[in-house]
């Protein structure tokens, strides 16, 4: 490992490292705009200029190679009148528009200015001028005030996989565009707003709404999906402004989807701000203990398997314990967490889980896709993927229909043939697993929401076991650890569907699952059911008196006799498991509108209402029955290892190929579908494409 000397502090740094990253192990700062750690080098901003012994002038110490034994000084006159001349050559052009732009109070070059500018100009010229680009409805461009750094075209290609960007032209002409001019289709486009150290690329939906110290900022949990990206939720008084990412290693790095960042307009739209209850037929405004006492008188005389409930696809666990607590209390053992009716969950923990981790899809070196498209399902672990297709050959096989994922892989079939076909080794691919030393297998909800889905779910564990893809930790012949390793993963797109099955928030002893449940109210037998946010199941119930908890006016609340109002992922502080196994903490930015309430609060008062009365008067009360009661929900941000048992069963599979679960990436639930951001996308990006499908013309 090379050792050098910077600013008199000698460092030794890993061998491939570069003069800059020496410069940082030292605790030196030099500036920079278009380095970035995630990203290839360009060393074309050259502002990161330093000065070299013996060498004839500065070098641009992102691009050059640490070597041992240089001599390197980041604060001397030479280094200093380099960054300080490169600065002034990057604002020959730059136009002065900090008090409009939106970058500022944000802006690298803003802030490297002061350190590095001049007091004032010393060109006489005329700044150029370049035409704005159109990128789709995310991203606004203002390209007079792009200096090239190329960070946003090195994102669109390396990372999120869309080759729409570049440069064009040379010299004084050249400029960054998307090709022909076309929106960029990535479900990962807007992080290259994060990139740009500049305001040439700047949010279009937060066009001029605030400037940065205006905002109060909380850092949350997403529950767009069940990646549980980690955010920051940037309110103005009781408004959600924006959503920016926050820095995971192990979950979603520094990106965010774009339904994760856009979708919070949602949040203000078609929301239940207090209690309903249905007379003649119509829904009328309530009061509170009138909404309660509507449920109780409808609860009155039921037996308990008369009674039902269905949890959301975006509830805290907290909520999803007290409901589950509290139709134990009345005596029903119909409840389920999976309203799109996946056959997973009552066996070994393991059969639930992404047991890989999302983190160590980089250790893969095979990686076998069933029934899942993860681009629009978990668009930050299709982010992973690429990222380990892009560090070495990996193989890649797919069973289901063919996608662009954007990475290579081979399209082994389109259904459950194929996969038996892997499972009992008469396939190609199950000697590519069998031969890879960290092999992996990830099954979509595509797979097992089918009918036959116990059975795929048995297939898959089946490849699992016989291609190796369980290790236990062991050490090799001189004595080094070898980790453990479980290639078997569940994907999920429901953010509380983990927590959810973890606890057991599903058909008790004779209980019914959300099939069970919808077949007993239209049948008579179900004559009570309650939605907690479960907006995506049908909401024909025949006869049975329906009570939805949720905060906005979507599916759930169209049949329901009473409407609770509650509150939002960005309302209340919780717990949420991602597909992982990882509990995370959602924290409150602003308060429910109205007289929305914190559902597990609603919980409380109902169970009082209705003579039930939950042992809990407090969040904390609440968290601490829970993880007496499941363990699993004590550790904060770490993954809990699942131990490998018994899960699926072993049966016949229906031939019909899968179909993914998720049609529109940008609206699948009911915060993104009151969206007006995520409508324009889908406009923009979705329905040209429906059309071209069905025309058999390239959308």
């Amino acid at each position: 490992m090379p050792k050098l000397t910077v600013d008199g502090i000698e460092v030794e740094v890993p061998q491939g490292a570069t003069v800059l990253q020496a410069c940082e192990a030292a605790g030196a700062e030099v500036p920079r705009f278009c380095f970035h750690d995630r990203l290839s080098v360009a060393g074309n901003c050259r502002m990161c200029l330093v000065e070299m012994e013996k060498a004839p002038k500065p070098i641009a110490s992102c691009a050059f190679p640490a070597g041992d034994g240089m001599v390197i000084h980041t604060q001397s006159d030479v280094a200093r009148k380099a960054q300080k001349g490169t600065m002034e050559f990057l604002l020959i052009n730059h136009p002065l528009d900090c008090p409009i732009c939106d970058q500022g109070g944000e802006c690298d070059l803003q802030d490297q200015a002061m350190g590095y500018g001049y007091h004032s100009t010393r060109y006489d010229e005329n700044k150029r001028a370049v035409t704005d680009k159109y990128m789709g409805p995310l991203v606004k461009t203002i390209m007079t005030r792009c200096i090239h750094c190329t960070r946003c075209v090195r994102f669109s290609t390396e990372i999120a996989g869309v080759t729409d960007m570049g440069m064009l032209n040379r010299g004084e002409d050249a400029e960054i565009t998307t090709y022909l001019e076309k929106a960029l289709d990535s479900e990962l486009s807007a992080n290259v707003i994060d990139l740009c150290p500049v305001g040439a690329l700047t949010s279009k939906p937060y066009a001029f709404v605030a400037r940065p110290w205006e905002l109060k900022k909380t850092e949350s949990v997403d529950v767009m999906d069940a990646v549980g990206s980690n955010i920051r939720v940037d309110a103005r008084g009781a408004e959600v402004l924006r959503v920016l990412p926050r820095l995971h290693e192990d979950v979603n790095e520094e990106w965010i989807s774009d339904k994760t960042r856009y979708a919070c307009d949602g949040l203000k739209r078609q929301r239940l701000d207090r209690p309903y209850v249905r007379k003649d037929g119509k829904l009328q405004p309530a009061s509170w203990p009138e909404a309660f006492a509507a449920v109780a008188g409808a609860m009155k005389g039921l037996k308990g398997d008369q009674m039902a409930a269905i949890a959301g696809d975006t509830v805290d666990a907290e909520s999803m314990y007290a409901l589950k607590r509290l139709m134990g209390d009345l005596g029903s053992a119909n409840i389920d967490c999976r309203q799109d009716g996946a056959k997973i969950g009552g066996g070994a923990r393991s059969g639930h889980l992404f047991n890989t981790t999302i983190a160590g899809i980089e250790e893969a070196d095979a990686i076998l896709l069933v029934g899942t498209n993860p681009r629009w399902e978990a668009a930050l672990v299709n982010a992973r993927i690429r990222k380990r297709w892009m560090a070495a050959p990996v193989a890649i096989g797919l069973i289901g229909a063919p996608v662009d994922l954007t990475y290579d892989y081979e399209h082994l079939g389109a259904g459950p043939k194929t996969l038996a076909e892997v499972a009992d080794g008469s396939h190609a691919f199950a000697k590519v697993l069998k031969d890879a030393k960290r092999p992996m297998i990830v099954v979509g909800m595509g797979a097992l929401t089918r009918e036959d889905g116990a059975a795929v779910l048995a297939a898959a564990r089946k490849i699992a076991d016989d291609t190796g893809m369980v290790i236990a930790a062991s050490k090799d012949d001189e004595g080094t650890e070898i980790p453990a390793w479980n290639g078997f993963n569940v994907l999920h797109t429901a953010a509380s569907r983990v927590a959810g099955l973890d606890m057991g928030f599903l058909p008790g002893e004779g209980g019914r699952d959300v099939a069970g449940i919808v077949e007993g109210a239209k049948s008579g037998a179900v004559k009570l059911v309650y939605l907690l946010a479960a907006d995506e199941v049908a909401s024909e119930f025949g006869d049975a008196f329906v009570v939805y908890q949720g905060h906005h006016g979507d599916n759930g609340a169209h049949g329901a006799d009473v409407i609770l109002p509650g509150a939002a992922y960005t309302e209340k502080d919780g717990l949420y498991a991602n597909t992982e196994g990882r509990i995370q903490m959602g924290v409150a930015a602003t308060f429910p509108p109205g007289e929305a309430r914190e559902d597990w609060k609603i919980l409380r008062a109902l169970s009082e209402a209705v003579g039930k009365t939950l042992p809990f008067t407090t969040l904390e009360d609440v968290r601490v029955a829970l993880r007496k009661d499941f363990p699993t929900f004590a550790a904060i941000d770490t993954i809990e290892p699942a131990e490998w048992g018994p899960f699926g069963a072993a049966g016949a599979t229906d031939d019909t190929p899968f179909a993914y679960p998720v049609d529109n990436f940008y609206m699948t639930d009911p915060i993104s579908r009151a969206s007006k951001t995520m409508a324009e996308c889908t406009e923009a990006f979705v329905l040209p494409k429906r059309a071209g499908a069905a025309t058999g013309t390239d959308g």
